[in-house]
């Protein structure tokens, strides 16, 4: 049995630049939902932060359903 370490480098290092980027995403819809949070304890409203927020959260899943439509294709 022989190993493609290429291959496997290249696996390793798109996994580990795709993780990364769920969890910058997913931090930044947290950060505008927070952002949401002190608008509403000031008095006002954060449109924009909130739909930035569902945005990373529907890009977030959007990513996780097309990993598994890999895994199962």
């Amino acid at each position: 049995m022989k190993i493609d370490w290429a291959s496997l480098g290249s696996v390793f290092g798109v996994s580990l630049v795709v993780t990364v980027a769920l969890v910058a995403l997913f931090t930044l819809g947290i950060a505008g939902l927070s952002r949401r949070e002190q608008a509403t304890a000031q008095g006002g409203s954060a449109p924009l932060a909130v739909t930035g927020a569902y945005a990373c959260f529907a890009a977030c899943a959007a990513a996780v359903a097309y990993g598994i439509s890999l895994i199962v294709a």
